[in-house]
């Protein structure tokens, strides 16, 4: 019964990936309403000011063969009783994989609120999931690091900013007016907080692939307004900022990391 129950989870875990990849590819191929999710931010809002240049959206690349290689690893017949599998990772990637088929047809269909709470049903599986991989006593194997963690903590990561810019589109289709702020003021304090994150949880963790996705993002944000100095200098600072956090930890003794 065990057996069985860890075999639908495999599997469960295997489909949920490889479909919400497919979603996305349709999405983009055959795009309801005739626009693309990356024509849908383009054209309806460019005035959401912290939504990356174009080119920061390849990262979805990465993050789909890191998790292809997650969900084949752990279906196999070797990991089926593995505690990382069954009580750490669970059905939880499972939750964010089906989130992220429903906020596809979400966002296309333009429901832009309802878009933002499927996204947070992304974040926050994701966010369970990566606490608990910082939370294990027991060593992660390298396989498992590169197959496991490394994985997990990129989609994370861009999960997060992209819950951030969800957001941002959201007010903007509500109407915001941003209390008479005005938008490059809110761009960068809608940074800086997720700098804040990004900068504590890369120092107390020194995950190197989880900073990396963030100054990514920062760079790309900053490239994208190079003509507006308050914009681009914060996300270059920011971008540095990580660099020079995630480069001390890796020069401290191994003890003094929570991870490796």
């Amino acid at each position: 019964m065990i057996s069985n129950r860890n075999v639908i989870r495999q599997s469960l875990n295997l489909i949920a990936v490889f479909s919400a990849f497919g979603v996305n590819v349709l999405a983009n191929v055959r795009p309801i309403g005739g626009l693309t999710l990356g024509e849908i931010s383009n054209n309806l809002f460019q005035e959401v000011l912290i939504t990356p240049a174009n080119y920061a959206f390849a990262i979805w690349g990465v993050i789909y063969l890191g998790l292809f290689s997650f969900a084949i690893y752990q279906a196999l017949p070797t990991q089926q009783e593995k505690p990382l599998f069954q009580n750490t990772i669970s059905y939880w990637l499972i939750i964010a994989s089906c989130a992220q088929i429903v906020w596809v047809f979400l966002f296309q269909l333009r429901f832009f609120l309802s878009s933002f709470l499927a996204m947070l049903m992304i974040l926050l599986p994701l966010l369970r999931i990566y606490g608990q991989l910082q939370a294990r006593t027991t060593r992660l194997s390298k396989r498992e690091r590169w197959l496991v963690r490394i994985p997990i903590s990129i989609y994370f990561a861009w999960i997060s900013v992209a819950t951030i810019v969800n957001g941002a589109v959201s007010l903007t289709d509500l109407g915001w007016e941003g209390w008479g702020i005005e938008p490059e003021i809110w761009t960068v304090i809608m940074m800086g907080i997720g700098g804040a994150i990004a900068l504590i949880i890369s120092f107390l963790t020194q995950d190197v692939a989880f900073g990396s996705v963030f100054i990514w993002a920062f760079t790309a944000i900053a490239i994208r307004h190079l003509d507006s100095p308050l914009i681009a200098t914060t996300g270059f600072v920011l971008a540095i900022s990580l660099v020079v956090v995630i480069g001390w930890g890796q020069r401290q003794p191994k003890n003094w990391k929570q991870s490796s």
